[in-house]
């Protein structure tokens, strides 16, 4: 089959399965493509489908990825070869997940008979289509109904289930499903079946059969809604006579027993199991009452009272309501936008209430309709309660409710409820009355329990008639109705009146209020009398205090004295100052006076104008403050003698000096405050500030004393605040003198420069000048000096020679145009080498024509523009000069333009000396061919010994005897023969003393030789030669070691070889 290229041909072979090996047939699959193969396995299929299917389906389980899956299933459906299907995704189940593929094993394994297989896919499989499952097992009918099973339990067809089976009459299958596979799904099964109108025989024995297993709830809802609860009678009363309290058990039950009327109205009062709601709202359509019954067993409030109002039964509603004592039913039950509100209050007023005998029902009740906002209603209720010799007629707290309902709602009937209610709170009442602004009311009820102070309270409080309220206290008599009558005068200003009821009361524990309403209303004289009254029952500072202040007030002095003798408590601190404070200063001094205070005695007695006095108690009290007042009340009134002993007092300290020094200034004191600071000078305790101070104050009204005061004091000053008064008022000189000795040496020489006709001094100024830190006063000092003492600044540049910068120097000279003006100073710091300095006096000794100093210039510095000088001095008028340029050139190393400047101006020496300098052998050559065009033999003779070793001798020779020179050459010839005559002597003499050590080495090494050889003859001989080397002389020296010359070098022929490798050389 390999030889074949084409289909019809493979195809004709491939048939012939009998002749060919099942396994190779099987890989020759996997060398043809898709399509080839499909069609191959096609005609395998239809030559012969089954001998040739399981070649088919190995070949498709092999190349299943190259043929593709949904391919083989398409080809094994096309021959409806389930087998082969079968068989084919048996391989592929496990890794696959289309439930296509997992529907079509179950269909091909369930048409094959292998139901075992269906069953355990059925079961195990999580992909497969569980309706189109369903569908085809139900279509297929298989015998076994497990399969059919697993997948309508797994996926909810248990009414499709139930029905197949009991249509197929494979009730067996029924039973096991219930019993063994699924009891949870047994009440479908039930509901199914009943549908299906199976016998109830059977559907009993069914539901016995599971007993306990069977979930109880949903068997009754699927019984229920088939009407067939009786049908579970016997088995829900086995499942009682067992003892089961599941709800839904005795639910059921009692649906049963209502349906039956067997005595129901027992059932819902005993039985401790049902739910109430459920077996309400199963009794409502059916007996409202036992709806009620069963409602009101489990407190179903919202039921309730929706069963009675829908069926009208608003007395059993109340009767419940009032029981149940719940606020939030109440509540619910008397809401507004309740419609049957009306009909369930007349039930509770008419019926529930007047059957109870229980005080918290009434309570409750009571509470509600306080709570719902009913007042009439609650008033109805309460007057049928209380008014009628009902058990709880004497009740407190509904004697209490009745009024206080009648205050909120209709007040008309208090007054009526007062007189004829006795047993009820009458000061509560009494409040509550009056914050409904029932204040005769109130006021009846507090006389009826006796409580005066309350019931003057409402005449004064809310009535508002202080006649009545005297009335009433003179008809009483307490001191606590009078104190209340008191405190009303009090308010309202009546303060005298009020004085004399606090008086009758005998009251003293408003006194404050009674001093301050007292002076008020300027009342002194009754205060002193209440006050007196006060005393006799309290000691109190505030009242022995106010006394005083009321005798002083009613000019009573003598009474202030004797009062103070006597034992008091008063605060007299407080009180002497309260009457400084009021301008009672007579009564003050006499207080102050008494406690020793003489620093407010000082103050007072200012104010009465006794300042001799006013010092004096200033001097006892020794306080800062008492001098700076007396000393200020002296300054005012111009007792300056008296102020200066305060002010002396006073300056020794630092903070309060300022304060003096600007309120004698403010006042225009200017010779008083000098006077008294150069008086404080001599103080012990003197102190900087003063001396400062008396600085400033020279600075602007005695200038003339500022310096020598600042020159004697310098060390005793606060310089810094000195300087800026000095500022301030313009005083330079002493400014400058201030910064000197402050070290402030900048602004000293910024000041100088600034204000100079005033403080320029050139002495002072270098001194200062060598001290300044910043480098740009130094620069402003050059023009300063430029500008104004231009003779006076090479002696200051020398003293700032070492701190300026040269160059900029030179610049400010030179923009200023006055570079001559500082020659001196330049000269000075040449020796620095600095470019700007050099150039400068290079350029003024060129206009000054003293070539001396500029050579010596040129030759000790050489920090400058020199070319551009040598540019500048070649076309100089003077030789000199020329000469300067010839030599900056040679120093520059331009030795042509040097050679050619000395040739023009025939200066000879010049040229051969810059000639031998640069180490050119042409430019002496090109010199000497000069001479001789020239005619200068001499020069040509000199030139030759001065450029000796630059000149060749053939190039000398040559030029000496074509020009008929060689006597002018013959100088310098002997010299030359001479200098290589001692040269080659030399190197002979070297050659023969190397040729002497090199034998004597060679000696050696011979010598050195011929002892290693001999102390080789005693040592054992070496292994014999081999054959045919016998003859000759042995090849190793005794040691194995091939011949050697001495120390591992080749061995010396007998004669040595000429050293460096040169000729053997004769004698010279």
């Amino acid at each position: 089959m390999q030889h074949y290229a084409e289909l019809p041909d493979i195809k004709r072979v491939i048939v012939n399965t009998h002749a060919i090996e099942p396994q190779a047939l099987v890989e020759f699959f996997g060398t043809l493509s898709k399509e080839w193969a499909l069609e191959c396995m096609k005609d395998l299929l239809l030559v012969n489908l089954r001998g040739n299917l399981q070649i088919v389906v190995q070949a498709a389980k092999e190349y299943c990825e190259q043929l593709g899956v949904d391919a083989c299933i398409k080809l094994f459906e096309q021959f409806k070869s389930y087998e082969g299907l079968y068989f084919f995704l048996g391989s592929y189940l496990s890794s696959s997940e289309d439930p296509d593929i997992h529907f079509k094993y179950i269909e091909s394994a369930a048409r094959t008979g292998q139901i075992k297989e269906v069953e355990r896919v059925t079961r195990e499989s999580n992909f497969y289509d569980a309706e189109k499952t369903k569908n085809f097992l139900m279509e297929a009918k298989l015998p076994d109904a497990r399969p059919l099973i697993n997948v309508c339990d797994r996926f909810g067809f248990v009414p499709d289930l139930t029905h197949y089976l009991y249509t197929n009459n494979m009730l067996r299958y029924i039973e096991g499903y219930v019993q063994k596979v699924n009891p949870g799904n047994a009440p479908l099964v039930v509901g199914q079946l009943l549908d299906d109108e199976c016998p109830e025989d059977f559907i009993k024995g069914l539901i016995l059969s599971v007993r306990s297993l069977l979930p109880v709830e949903p068997l009754v809802d699927e019984c229920e809604k088939r009407n067939r609860l009786r049908l579970l009678t016997q088995f829900l009363e086995h499942l009682v006579s067992e003892g089961s309290q599941d709800v839904h058990v005795h639910n059921a039950l009692g649906k049963i027993i209502i349906d039956s009327n067997n005595n129901p109205e027992h059932f819902l009062t005993t039985n401790p199991f049902y739910d109430s709601r459920v077996v309400g709202k199963y009794c409502e359509k059916r007996d409202p009452t036992l709806a009620v019954v069963a409602y009101r067993r489990g407190q179903c409030d919202e039921e309730l009272i929706n069963v009675t109002n829908k069926n009208s039964l608003f007395k059993l509603q109340a009767r419940y309501v009032v029981e149940r004592m719940d606020g939030d039913l109440w509540d619910k039950v008397l809401q507004p936008d309740n419609e049957y509100r009306r009909q369930f209050i007349d039930q509770v007023v008419s019926t529930a209430l007047p059957e109870s005998k229980s005080p918290e029902q009434v309570s409750a009740a009571v509470k509600a309709f306080m709570t719902a906002d009913l007042p009439h209603e609650l008033i109805e209720l309460l007057e049928k309660i209380v008014l009628q010799n009902s058990a709880f007629s004497g009740n407190f707290n509904l004697q209490n409710l009745l009024i206080l309902t009648a205050i909120k709602a209709d007040s008309s009937r208090v007054m009526d409820y007062v007189n004829r209610l006795d047993n009820f709170d009458g000061p509560a009442v009494g409040e509550v009355a009056v914050e409904a602004q029932l204040y005769e009311e109130a006021f009846a009820i507090f006389k009826k329990f006796n409580l005066n102070v309350q019931a003057v309270d409402v005449l004064l409080d809310n009535i508002r008639s202080i006649e009545r309220a005297e009335e009433f206290a003179f008809r009483v008599e307490e001191d606590a109705v009078w104190s209340q009558v008191a405190k009303a005068q009090l308010r309202e200003g009546l303060v005298s009146e009020a004085i004399e009821s606090f008086i009758r009361a005998d009251d003293v524990t408003h006194f404050l209020d009674v001093i301050r309403a007292a002076e008020e209303a300027n009342v002194y004289h009754d205060l002193v009398k209440y006050l007196l009254m006060v005393r006799q029952k309290a000691r109190e500072p505030k009242v022995d205090s106010e006394l005083i202040f009321a005798y002083a007030k009613i000019d009573r002095l003598s009474d202030i004295e004797e009062f103070i003798l006597m034992p008091n408590v008063a605060n007299l601190q407080n009180v002497g100052d309260r009457l400084y404070d009021e301008e009672l200063y007579e009564a003050a001094k006499i207080i102050y006076a008494f406690i020793s205070n003489w620093a407010k005695l000082a103050v007072t007695l200012v104010k009465l104008k006794q300042f001799q006095g006013a010092v004096d108690a200033a001097r006892k009290a020794n306080s800062a403050k008492t001098w700076k007042e007396v000393c200020f009340a002296c300054v005012d009134a111009e007792e300056f003698r008296l102020a200066q002993i305060c002010g002396l007092n006073i300056i020794v300290q630092v903070d309060d000096l300022e304060e003096v020094s600007e309120y004698y200034q403010n006042r225009g004191c200017f010779s008083e405050l000098i006077s008294l600071m150069e008086s404080g000078l001599g103080l012990e305790r003197a102190h900087m500030g003063i001396f400062t101070e008396l600085g400033v104050l020279y600075a602007r009204y005695r200038p003339e004393k500022l310096m020598e005061h600042i020159k004697l004091f310098s060390t005793r000053l606060n310089i810094p605040k000195l300087i800026r008064a000095c500022d301030e008022q313009q005083h330079w000189k002493e400014l400058t003198y201030l910064y000197i000795q402050y070290d402030e040496f900048d602004n000293a020489a910024t000041t100088i420069m600034n204000h100079s006709p005033d403080a320029w001094d050139h002495m002072q100024f270098k001194d200062v000048c060598v001290k300044v830190a910043n480098v740009e006063i130094y620069y402003k000092a050059v023009h300063f000096y430029l500008q104004e003492h231009p003779d006076l600044i090479n002696d200051l540049l020398n003293v700032l020679a070492l701190r300026l910068d040269h160059t900029r120097v030179v610049d400010i000279m030179r923009k200023a145009g006055q570079l001559h003006l500082v020659k001196p100073y330049m000269v000075a710091v040449q020796s620095n080498n600095v470019s700007a300095v050099n150039e400068a006096l290079n350029e003024l000794y060129v206009e000054e024509e003293d070539y001396e100093r500029l050579r010596e210039s040129v030759d000790m510095h050489d920090n400058f523009d020199q070319i551009g000088l040598a540019q500048k001095l070649e076309k100089h008028e003077l030789l000199e000069m020329r000469r300067i340029a010839a030599y900056i050139y040679k120093k520059a190393g331009r030795w042509k333009q040097s050679i050619a400047l000395s040739k023009k101006d025939n200066m000879y020496k010049d040229c051969m000396e810059t000639c031998s300098q640069s180490g050119d052998r042409e430019l002496s050559e090109d010199l000497l061919v000069y001479f001789i065009e020239q005619g200068k033999k001499e020069c040509f003779a000199s030139c030759l010994f001065i450029c000796y070793d630059l000149i060749r001798a053939d190039v000398a020779l040559e030029l000496a005897w074509t020009n008929n020179m060689l006597d002018f050459a013959f100088p310098y010839l002997l010299q030359f023969i001479r200098e290589y005559t001692s040269k080659v002597d030399d190197l002979v003499k070297d050659r023969i003393e190397s040729q002497k050590e090199e034998k004597a080495k060679e000696n050696e090494e011979k010598e050195l030789v011929a002892q290693q050889n001999m102390y080789a003859q005693l040592l054992p001989l070496a292994l014999p030669a081999p054959p045919g080397m016998m003859g000759g002389p042995p090849p190793m020296g005794g040691m194995g070691m091939p011949p050697m010359g001495g120390m591992g070098m080749p061995p010396m022929g007998p004669g040595p070889m000429p050293a460096y490798g040169m000729p053997p050389m004769g004698s010279y």
